[in-house]
């Protein structure tokens, strides 16, 4: 017994210091997922029954919910779509699906980032609905928090994110062009600007940080960007702390999102474990990467974290792309559910050093 109890204590010693976490018994596991707070406690518009967990069946919608909807009543008592069918409809009508809770400029953190030799994993699972319209959101333990409809409306950064890396393309209150009249879209002040190429041409624009494999660095896939619509930018003077869209018109800002959308010969990257996407909420100047898990973002890289001046061509400092591991977070927990003490890999919570260099992007 005693020789037990010095082994426990051995490996609880061991994991603290590697700035992990221990629990004793086994961790959470898909069969375990939650849903979210806002869906899981609150009555959808419509009073429609919420999809639960992968594998099970969502919600049977007979007919069109929203004809004649009210839209200022409609977001009075709002709740996110429950299904891919409840996207669909909501989306005929200019209807948003996900979170319409107002974005900060920098991302949310999880409080928990699993690392792996001093470098964050970023989730290598993608787990579908068996009709491939539903993709599920996980956090950092591999628990289902969200979930993400094809054809549905989305604005938030992690949903936005998700939405990118699942299905490949922009959601549908999204326009190609970068200039547009919300009041003259049906979707009002949840239209979104800007689908278009990013070169990350950095002998053009030395400022910015080199992307992986990139064009416009001598690499072969093409990165796109997107408008991410925040409450506004302190960054830069150019870019005034305004919001994206307050119905009537529409203050682009600084924030966007950059990913990967084609390959060598400019098709469709389908296996979303091919992609990068990264998000800068000061013009390029700096990026994170979207590690594939709720509030999963990576280290900080680029010009104003190098200590450089503001888009300067002149006065820049851009440090490189920082790699992520690839990673499992299913077979992760599974290895570590295999023995009574359970040690979680190291994490490391955002640095003071990261968090001031994002306050004072």
């Amino acid at each position: 017994m005693k020789r037990k109890r010095s082994l426990l204590l051995l490996l609880l010693v061991f994991a603290l210091s590697l700035g992990g976490c221990v629990s004793i018994g086994n961790p959470p596991s898909a069969d375990s997922a939650t849903l979210p707070p806002d869906t899981a406690e609150s009555e959808p518009f419509e009073s429609l029954p919420s999809e639960s967990e992968p594998g099970t069946e969502p919600p049977v919608i007979t007919e069109d919910p929203y004809t004649d909807v009210d839209k200022e009543a409609f977001y009075a008592s709002y709740t996110p779509a429950v299904s891919a069918e409840d996207a669909y409809y909501r989306t005929l009508h200019g209807l948003l699906s996900g979170s319409i809770e107002k974005q900060d400029q920098a991302p949310t953190l999880s409080e928990v980032r699993p690392m792996e030799n001093g470098l964050y994993l970023r989730n290598s699972d993608t787990l579908y609905s068996e009709d491939g319209d539903t993709y599920y959101v996980v956090d950092a333990m591999g628990v289902v928090v969200n979930r993400i409809y094809r054809e549905g409306a989305y604005v938030a950064l992690e949903e936005v994110a998700a939405y990118l890396f699942a299905f490949g393309d922009v959601p549908p209150n999204y326009l190609e062009k970068k200039s547009a009249k919300p009041s003259q879209s049906i979707w009002g002040e949840y239209l979104r600007l800007n689908h278009s190429y990013f070169s990350g041409d950095t002998s053009k624009y030395p400022y910015e940080p080199a992307l992986p494999n990139i064009r416009g660095c001598g690499g072969v896939l093409y990165y796109y960007e997107v408008d991410i619509g925040t409450t506004g930018t302190d960054c830069d003077p150019r870019y005034p702390s305004e919001p994206y869209n307050d119905g009537n018109s529409i203050t682009r800002g600084a924030a966007r999102i950059v990913y990967t959308r084609y390959d060598a010969n400019q098709n469709a990257i389908l296996d979303p474990n091919e992609k990068f996407l990264f998000y800068t909420y000061n013009h390029y100047n700096d990026f994170c990467e979207y590690l594939n898990y709720e509030g999963g973002w990576g280290e900080t890289f680029g010009n104003i974290t190098g200590g450089g001046s503001i888009s300067s061509k002149t006065d820049y400092n851009p440090t490189p792309y920082v790699v992520t591991v690839l990673q499992s977070f299913s077979e992760r927990n599974a290895q570590c559910a295999t023995v009574v003490t359970f040690v979680c890999p190291p994490v490391l919570l955002l640095s003071d050093r990261e968090r001031f260099l994002w306050d004072a992007a």
